[in-house]
């Protein structure tokens, strides 16, 4: 979201929030689709995908806000401890730069052929 003022706003009233129209009505709709799932209609789809959401988009959407649904109640439920707030802050870093795609792996160590004297390395 570009900023953790910008996603305070969000939390505090997503209709004031100063982020485009589009993403107001994909918030909203997964606000609906948190508090009364049993509610959702074609014609609440039909207004995001007028906003510009593509199927795939909406597809998404649903996907996401299912799993941390799963995984809240999976955590509570099981008496998994949330993350220290430098941990968050790490993972939102490291999210705001590569999505939900797992870090790259790290480059192997490479050891000296056997026999190698410090000074031929230098």
């Amino acid at each position: 979201m570009g900023s953790t003022e910008r996603v305070q706003a969000v939390l505090d009233d997503v209709k004031t929030a100063p982020i485009p129209e589009a993403e107001k009505a994909l918030f909203a709709f997964v606000d609906q689709l948190n508090d009364a799932p049993g509610d959702v209609r074609r014609e609440d789809v039909e207004r995001l995908k007028a906003a510009g959401w593509t199927d795939e988009a909406v597809y998404d959407a649903v996907s996401v806000c299912a799993l941390f649904n799963f995984y809240n109640r999976w955590i509570d439920g099981t008496g998994v401890q949330g993350l220290s707030p430098a941990m968050y802050e790490r993972s939102a870093k490291r999210m705001a730069a590569g999505g939900y795609l797992p870090a790259p792996p790290r480059a192997p160590h490479r050891h000296p052929p056997a026999g190698t004297r410090s000074a031929d390395i230098a």
